[in-house]
């Protein structure tokens, strides 16, 4: 993709680049008054949701038009840029007409293509910095397309989202992070800028300053942080807020590192892992022939290839094994699933020869 820096004047290129304020704009004090703190205390970019797509009807679905007007007396007041999320045509159409600086498109809409070519036919001649989630579901194919399907509108300041994706068995995250999937976009997409959401990630402010942390330690370019004058009496989303003062907080305790510095030990300790990975990918050949071998036996004894008990066998020592050695039983389940199904599509080629 064609790409333009999503940069506005006055805005600083270090990283990171921050688009702070409320998960809603619920009042005009309550909008002004976040603005205000997070102006005072240096931020340029305000977000706050005008309209909110809520998972069931009947919660607070956002002041809609009227709020609009709030962010234009924030510009007024301020200085600072004005942000919110569209999801149709129509919310395009009145974010543009209101002065809107920079619009995202959310998650739920991401994940529905004729919801993305809806707003990027609305957006055709129009030159402003445009912002796409992750969808709901880890699909990075999804993720592109939405991306494209603006950018063949004509739109070259475009940028990523990461809100992480939702999952059905709850863990300590909201919304799971999947790290590997926006460091695959950047790899495919590497003058793509990258924010990370991680009020939606952690779904908790405690969580806030380690993700944002994370974020940075990964590389990404800008991070977006709901933040309220008052999270605990917020309409939504309370439990993810944080005050403009804690939000300070958090960003002045991020260290920074820089990606171009590449010392001589460490580039000896790269080339280990190199080698560490040639003798893992040895070994896993190793352990195929094997597993081929198996498919061949069973075969010829008319052996079904999935043995449950042995399956299972394997997953819980491995897991034991790698805690031994100083590695999470998830993970080392995750790594042995993988090679699980490998071995099995082998067998299954031998067996249906």
């Amino acid at each position: 993709m064609e790409l333009e820096s999503i940069l506005l004047p006055g805005i600083e290129t270090k990283r990171p680049i921050v688009i702070a304020g409320p998960c809603s704009a619920e009042t005009e004090e309550q909008v002004m008054d976040t603005a205000k703190q997070l102006a005072a205390k240096g931020q340029k970019i305000f977000r706050a949701g005008i309209w909110k797509p809520r998972t069931k009807p009947g919660g607070f679905e956002g002041v809609g038009v009227e709020g609009l007007a709030w962010l234009k007396e924030v510009k007024k007041e301020t200085g600072m840029y004005v942000s919110t999320e569209v999801a149709t045509a129509k919310h395009v159409y009145e974010a543009l007409k209101a002065g809107i600086d920079i619009l995202w498109v959310g998650a739920r809409t991401t994940a529905n293509p004729f919801a993305v070519q809806e707003i990027a036919d609305a957006l055709k001649g129009v030159d402003i910095p445009v912002l796409v989630k992750n969808p709901v579901n880890p699909d990075l194919e999804l993720w592109i397309g939405a991306l494209e399907r603006i950018n063949n509108a004509g739109l070259k300041r475009l940028g990523a989202i990461h809100r992480g994706f939702s999952s059905y068995d709850k863990k300590i995250y909201r919304n799971l992070p999947q790290w590997h999937i926006p460091i695959e976009l950047r790899r495919r997409i590497p003058n793509l800028p990258i924010f990370c959401d991680p009020s939606h990630i952690g779904g908790k402010r405690e969580l806030i300053a380690p993700l944002c942390q994370q974020a940075m330690d990964l590389n990404f370019d800008g991070l977006i942080v709901e933040s309220h004058c008052n999270p605990d009496c917020a309409w939504s989303d309370a439990s993810q807020q944080v005050t403009p003062d804690v939000l300070d907080y958090i960003l002045n305790l991020l260290v920074i590192r820089t990606e171009t510095q590449s010392t001589e030990n460490l580039s000896l300790l790269r080339k280990q892992i190199d080698e560490c990975d040639d003798n893992i990918i040895q070994e896993l050949a190793k352990r195929m022939r094997v597993a081929r071998e198996i498919g061949t036996f069973k075969k010829e004894h008319n052996i079904t290839v999935l043995q449950a008990g042995r399956y299972n066998e394997i997953l819980e020592k491995r897991g034991i094994q790698g805690e031994q050695c100083g590695m999470d039983a998830e993970f080392m389940k995750k790594i042995f699933e993988a090679i699980h199904e490998e071995s099995v599509r082998q067998q299954m080629e031998i067996i249906n020869k």
